[in-house]
């Protein structure tokens, strides 16, 4: 009766010691970037000595390693991705500020304690809910991304009766929503993409990709262009499609000629390298003796005999 007691007694204790006492308190409501946020070691049994808890953040690039964030040895980490992060300890409490957060200052974060002699040293890991959205980009639809890169919508020209198709797009920490509106009209058309058939003059005007997130309705980017519609008899390179063209046409044939000149000096270089210069006289180091009949080669017009 009495040893199963002790095991009673001595398992009370394990769990009780095993049950991890050390937690990580955070909003539990969405974050935007660029907001203020605190995190708050709490040690939620009372039996630590807060003064030998600290924090640590778990780098998903640099070695996949925890790092503290009060150490000394972690101060080349702390100083290129940690310089937004400051730990304070006020009346006991350990505190970690972040200000204006960003994407990849969502952790994850947790608590370690320096008691040896405690079951379970670390709390559970714990993630910042952060929303973003980057900015919209509008461009051509149907294009590749580099050709997106020089087709970046601002101010569009077209000619009439053309077909115009934009494509609106953003990333961020969810797919958002799309809307396109445009200036002076009242309708709104629920898609990333805006299709113009037959563009006629009446067609011109600013339109508005709207991209908004579909759980943090503040959360919102916007991009305005303008649409130009030019006579139908409009020179080629007046229209945006156009000048694109010249622009892309003038890098490659730039790029075309500074390599056609790389190897026309190249191959020179080599050449030369490969050529044999004139015989030097003066590189012959065959003595002459008096009684010698043999005759010394030399590249002198000089023909008279020696004496």
């Amino acid at each position: 009766m009495r040893c199963y007691f002790f095991i009673t007694v001595l398992a009370f204790t394990f769990l009780q010691r095993s049950t991890a006492s050390l937690e990580v308190k955070g909003p539990t409501e969405p974050i935007l970037e660029g907001q203020d946020v605190t995190l708050e070691c709490l040690d939620t049994e009372s039996e630590l000595n807060m003064s030998t808890v600290h924090f640590e953040r778990l780098s998903k690039h640099y070695m996949k390693k925890w790092y503290r964030l009060e150490s000394d040895q972690a101060y080349f980490y702390r100083r290129c991705f940690l310089y937004d992060v400051d730990v304070r300890r006020e009346e006991d409490r350990l505190l970690l500020f972040i200000p204006g957060i960003q994407s990849w200052s969502e952790g994850p974060y947790r608590c370690v304690t320096e008691d040896s002699s405690a079951a379970v040293n670390s709390s559970q890991p714990f993630t910042i809910p952060i929303h973003y959205m980057r900015e919209v980009a509008v461009h051509r639809a149907g294009l590749g991304y580099l050709t997106r890169y020089f087709n970046s919508v601002q101010d569009l020209k077209v000619r009439l009766g053309d077909d115009v198709e934009l494509e609106c797009s953003t990333s961020g920490s969810e797919a958002p929503e799309y809307f396109w509106s445009k200036e002076g009209e009242d309708w709104l058309l629920a898609s990333n993409k805006l299709k113009l058939e037959k563009v006629r003059e009446q067609d011109g005007g600013r339109f508005t990709c709207s991209a908004q997130s579909p759980t943090v309705r503040s959360l919102m980017k916007k991009r305005t262009i303008s649409i130009t519609v030019l006579p139908e008899d409009a020179a080629w390179y007046e229209t945006t499609t156009g000048r694109i063209v010249l622009i892309v046409s003038g890098a490659g044939l730039f790029l075309l000629v500074v390599v056609i000149s790389m190897t026309t000096y190249l191959c020179r270089r080599a050449t030369q390298r490969k050529s044999k210069g004139p015989i030097d006289d003066r590189s012959q180091k065959k003595p002459i003796y008096r009684a010698s009949v043999e005759s010394l080669p030399t590249t002198a017009s000089d023909k008279q005999p020696l004496v």
